[in-house]
């Protein structure tokens, strides 16, 4: 597979979320032997760059990654993330990016992942009561010990990322960007001037963009657990509108002989070799299918048709979720 460079780090610029393995999704946890198969397979397609965070299960995906790498560790760049957990007594649901939270969680996930070093470290969400310099202080001396060896950042905005990276360069931005959540395009001119990469989470818009959804029906079959069923894109008119996008994808994929995902992640590929998508799936043959998006050459028409669609209709989170993304 190819390479991308995120900051000073280079990947292959296909990665993989593990998240679904654990948390959010139908099935999610269910089938760990298949999940472990799954990350054996990404790696040996190619895949370097394997996301997880301690709020994921909580905890468990964090152990499901370490146990998978046993014995692989040094053929991946390993991230994870930190702030949705709060270690110091803040409470359930508010974040908390502060020094002695900071110590307390990576001591955890080192365990968890069954690593003696993190190579990327998100803070997973901006933390209001605790000033960004002060986060980003103490994760320079978490460098400095050598228990991380690379600063991010998840759904931060212009100011804070400035006033982070003046403290201690930061390597990724991991926000979510696909073909239906474009306000990173806004933020990406800032982060090449500062050689920020950008990571891009559910860059198949949580399956849509694959088709695979197409009514209230294929919701129905969903898992209870599964948030996609109040998420504000996959719900009443908004499903409908939004099938649209998912129509055009579907129509360029037929054009190239690909698949729906392959052509979603190909686009993001086109735009720009700082950009690594990180689509999430627990089934080898997923991970074979959305590696192979590496091969899928979209013609500049092709590339500025997609570009061109609508946006999608709906928030690309609840409510709730929205209040803690920086805009």
């Amino acid at each position: 597979m190819r390479t991308a460079k995120v900051g000073e780090l280079e990947v292959a610029r296909i990665g993989l979320g593990a998240m679904g393995m654990s948390h959010g999704y139908s099935g999610a946890g269910s089938d760990d032997a298949e999940s472990i198969r799954t990350i054996h397979r990404a790696v040996d397609l190619g895949v370097t760059l394997i996301d997880t965070a301690e709020i994921y299960g909580p905890y468990v995906n964090e152990e499901l990654v370490g146990k998978a790498l046993k014995g692989r560790r040094d053929q991946v760049v390993l991230a994870t993330k930190f702030g949705l957990i709060s270690h110091t007594g803040r409470g359930r649901g508010k974040p908390d990016s502060s020094p002695d939270n900071i110590r307390a969680a990576v001591e955890g996930s080192l365990q968890r992942l069954d690593t003696d070093h993190i190579d990327l470290y998100y803070q997973h969400r901006v933390d209001p009561d605790t000033p960004i310099e002060e986060t980003v202080g103490a994760l320079a001396q978490l460098v400095k010990d050598g228990k991380i060896r690379y600063i991010g950042l998840s759904e931060a905005w212009i100011d804070t990322i400035r006033r982070a990276h003046a403290v201690h360069p930061v390597t990724a931005l991991q926000s979510e960007y696909s073909l239906w959540t474009r306000d990173q395009e806004e933020i990406l001119p800032v982060l090449r001037e500062l050689g920020i990469g950008l990571v891009a989470y559910s860059p198949l818009g949580r399956g849509f963009l694959t088709g695979a959804l197409r009514g209230a029906a294929d919701l129905e079959k969903l898992d209870d657990s599964d948030f996609r069923k109040g998420h504000p894109r996959f719900t009443g008119e908004n499903f409908q509108r939004n099938l649209r996008i998912a129509d055009q994808v579907q129509k360029v994929a037929d054009r190239v002989d690909a698949t729906a995902a392959q052509v979603a992640l190909a686009w993001l590929l086109a735009q720009g070799h700082d950009v690594v998508p990180i689509p999430g799936t627990k089934r080898v043959s997923r991970v074979e299918e959305n590696t192979a998006a590496d091969a899928v050459e979209l013609t500049p028409d092709q590339v500025a048709a997609l570009t061109a669609l609508p946006p999608a209709e709906g928030g690309h989170h609840t409510d709730d979720q929205m209040r803690m993304i920086e805009r």
